[in-house]
């Protein structure tokens, strides 16, 4: 925007001075009294811990909502068509299962994996630790053009409609909805946002705009940079649901309740602050313009 600002300002000096009288003087004289506070009265944005954790974070979210429909359409999609096949075809689907996760087709009596308390901080603290590994994956593979980023989320995807489709068809659908609901929301949740992320950085480079490659890469590899520390703590909280609550054997109603309401925390986040700031900073650049 500066450039052709510039641009255009030294047109509008031409023109004066050479066609006093033309019609095109007005329009370039409009336009430099529209496009001025655009350019030079924009907001500054200072990086706070706290502006950050209150506003920032949601607003980097809010920013890239296409490449977030994009995430969840790659994560979901490919979750629901494969927990589809794994109903119609268990035999084939089983073979995709890590071992693991292959206790899904054995009849379970409830979700209380009997842990003590010194065991399930072991396993909080292995569980949000890995999960803050997948979701850094699933950032930085988006430097490949954003097809490492789209690869791991069909993946993730993929594995996590089997299991649910191989659950269901062993007649354990109950078993396992109780031990993913509690923590999967939000955890899944954050990994749509490290896969908008990693796409987001791809893109930089396949569209850098009026910037060169790297610098259209620098500029976004901040903001992608900035979103995953912010998605980290929350990360955190799925990894200690998932560690504390979820072998506890609550019952669906309670695990269902406390998935569901943590993701509904942070996506009224996402639409309160960071919605409402995109918004508030649109309104106050076009009340600046004449």
């Amino acid at each position: 925007m500066g450039s052709l600002y510039r641009a255009c300002a030294a047109d509008l000096a031409l023109a004066r001075q050479a066609f006093p009288g033309d019609p095109v003087v007005a329009e370039l004289e409009g336009l430099i009294v529209r496009v001025r506070p655009l350019v030079y009265a924009t907001p500054t944005r200072k990086l706070s811990f706290v502006g950050f954790v209150t506003t920032g974070y949601w607003r980097l979210i809010a920013e890239r909502w296409i490449p977030l429909l994009l995430s969840a359409a790659l994560l979901f999609g490919s979750a629901f068509l494969a927990g589809g096949w794994a109903l119609r075809d268990p035999g084939a689907a089983g073979g995709l299962v890590p071992a693991p996760y292959r206790s899904v087709t054995e009849p379970r009596d409830g979700t209380d994996l009997g842990l003590s308390a010194s065991e399930k901080s072991a396993l909080s603290s292995e569980i949000f630790t890995n999960n803050i590994r997948v979701t850094m994956f699933t950032f930085a593979a988006g430097i490949a053009f954003g097809i490492g980023s789209a690869f791991l989320l069909l993946f993730n995807g993929v594995l996590l409609g089997v299991v649910g489709g191989l659950s269901i068809g062993a007649g354990n659908g109950r078993p396992f909805f109780e031990l993913v609901t509690a923590h999967g929301v939000l955890e899944l949740s954050c990994i749509c946002v490290a896969g908008a992320a990693g796409m987001s950085l791809g893109w930089s480079l396949l569209e850098p705009g009026r910037r060169t490659r790297l610098g259209s890469l620098r500029h976004e590899a901040r903001n992608a940079v900035l979103l995953i520390l912010g998605t980290a703590p929350w990360l955190v909280v799925a990894g200690l649901v998932e560690g504390y609550v979820t072998p506890s054997g609550l019952g669906l109603t309670t695990v269902v309740s406390v998935g569901l309401g943590l993701g509904a925390l942070f996506w009224a986040l996402v639409v309160w602050r960071g919605v409402g700031a995109v918004r508030a900073e649109r309104a106050a650049l076009r009340a600046g313009t004449p």
